[in-house]
């Protein structure tokens, strides 16, 4: 599905993801993206934050809070880094500024659908619950607890995350988790892994100033570790 009220520019990611064989719906505001995706759950939503009625990061953030996991890949006309880490801290999955080449649009959007057909993407086959002291992870429900209790994560959390628990101790570099999260077809800076570590230790660190779990290794990276008895007091993911 495409959500852009630019209506060459809605023709022009049409005719595109045509040629590639996809179906093709076309709406021009956000509220009708929202309609759209709950009725229709579409593969793959492109859609362009600057709408009418309301905006893409608006419908993100409904999306999300409605548990609702199809990918987002993001169109817009600003660039600076505080709105596209925003797009992405709300649980878009990709970020194209405009003007933007097509045949590179086409290449992210089949990243994503690759991606999302993965093991532990909706809709494919289970992975078993992970597993990291008290924190448990469970690719196929999408869901992350810290001592039974639940706490909600972004798509890109949860990606970077999971990656970190089939590995526990193990040391990931900043551009290792960008790779887990993006592939490795990005432009976006590291910075990216710095905000979903900082918003991660909200939602399972009991102290996020002072965390137990989600280290960091200076110089290196980061690493998720079991905390013993020390970290099992109950998070603060109100966050």
């Amino acid at each position: 599905m495409v959500a852009e009220d630019d209506e060459k520019q809605a023709e022009l990611v049409r005719r595109y993801l045509e040629r590639e064989g996809h179906a093709v719906r076309v709406v021009g505001d956000g509220l009708a993206a929202l309609d759209e995706v709950r009725r229709r759950e579409p593969d793959l939503l492109v859609l362009d934050v600057m709408m009418p009625r309301a905006d893409g990061l608006d419908v993100v953030r409904v999306l999300r809070a409605e548990c609702r996991e199809v990918p987002v890949l993001m169109l817009t006309a600003r660039s600076t880094e505080d709105d596209l880490l925003l797009g992405l801290d709300l649980g878009a999955d990709d970020y194209m500024t405009k003007p933007y080449s097509p045949r590179e649009l086409m290449a992210r959007v089949r990243t994503l659908l690759r991606r999302s057909r993965q093991p532990g993407a909706a809709g494919a086959v289970a992975d078993p619950v992970l597993r990291v002291g008290s924190l448990a992870l469970d690719p196929e429900r999408h869901e992350v607890s810290v001592g039974g209790e639940p706490v909600e994560c972004t798509p890109g959390e949860f990606r970077m995350l999971a990656a970190m628990a089939a590995r526990p101790d193990q040391v990931f570099t900043r551009q290792r988790l960008l790779e887990e999260l993006h592939g490795f077809d990005r432009y976006i800076g590291t910075r990216t892994v710095d905000v979903h570590v900082m918003n991660l230790r909200k939602k399972i660190e009991p102290a996020p100033r002072r965390p137990v779990r989600l280290l960091t290794v200076f110089g290196v990276g980061y690493k998720l570790t079991d905390p013993g008895p020390a970290g099992t007091a109950k998070p603060d993911h109100r966050a």
